[in-house]
């Protein structure tokens, strides 16, 4: 039973071996390919390395700088962030949030990019790499704050011109409404003028048509008269 047992643990840690350089063999391939810039063959042997040893720190650091390289940043970040509770020492984990910051960065996720950097200077205050790229995220960031400020006066100047604008459109439509409607008045003031004007017009018409009846009727009646003394007058003649 004891021999059972050793040669089980025998052949556990032969196996152990085995898959630690299986993985470390991935690793170092990953690197060279790496270093030629062939990140996509580099990507694909940390991924065999992981599979040997899935916590394994420097695989995974490793993988994210290939993912970085391939601009695939929301899996570095991921990957990156996984590794930052890992139990490694402050100069590593230092680099996972340097990298972290390199990835946000990218992405002009300006404020997460000056929080990693922030936490790696913690960790490792003298690097100077990691304090120039905090000092340019904060100078983007500033830059970015005053452009979205202008972008936010230009807007409001807009909103404002458009309003006047708008205000002075309605006021010119009220006045010309205004305008409209004291032309209606006058007119229906000028249309009530002359309706009793053309009222006592036509009075006046029907008045002279009346009295040129009456004189008509009058000349008429002057002939007949004129024309019956004479009829009269011819008869007496005839009858000496």
């Amino acid at each position: 039973m004891r021999t059972l047992a050793l040669t089980i643990i025998i052949v556990s840690v032969i196996a152990f071996g085995t898959s630690a350089q299986n993985e470390k063999k991935s690793i170092r391939q990953g690197n060279r390919e790496f270093k030629k810039d062939d990140f996509t063959n580099s990507e694909i042997s940390y991924r065999k390395a992981l599979e040997k040893n899935p916590s394994s720190f420097k695989g995974n650091f490793n993988l994210a700088d290939a993912l970085y390289k391939q601009d695939k940043q929301e899996e570095t970040v991921k990957l990156l962030d996984g590794l930052s509770s890992a139990n490694v020492d402050d100069a590593q984990k230092s680099n996972v949030y340097y990298n972290m910051g390199n990835s946000y960065l990218k992405q002009k996720k300006l404020k997460e990019s000056i929080d990693s950097y922030k936490k790696s200077l913690r960790l490792n205050p003298n690097d100077a790499e990691t304090k120039y790229n905090l000092g340019e995220a904060q100078r983007m960031l500033k830059e970015q704050q005053k452009k979205d400020q202008n972008d936010k006066n230009n807007k409001d100047n807009k909103d404002n011109k458009d309003n006047k604008d708008k205000n002075k459109d309605k006021k010119d439509q009220d006045k010309k409404d205004d305008k409209d409607k004291d032309k209606q008045n006058q007119d229906q003031k000028d249309k009530n003028k002359q309706q009793p004007q053309q009222q006592k017009m036509s009075q006046e018409d029907a008045r002279r048509m009346l009295e040129a009846l009456q004189n008509n009727e009058k000349q008429i009646q002057q002939k007949m008269r004129e024309q019956k003394a004479k009829a009269a007058k011819v008869g007496v003649e005839k009858n000496w």
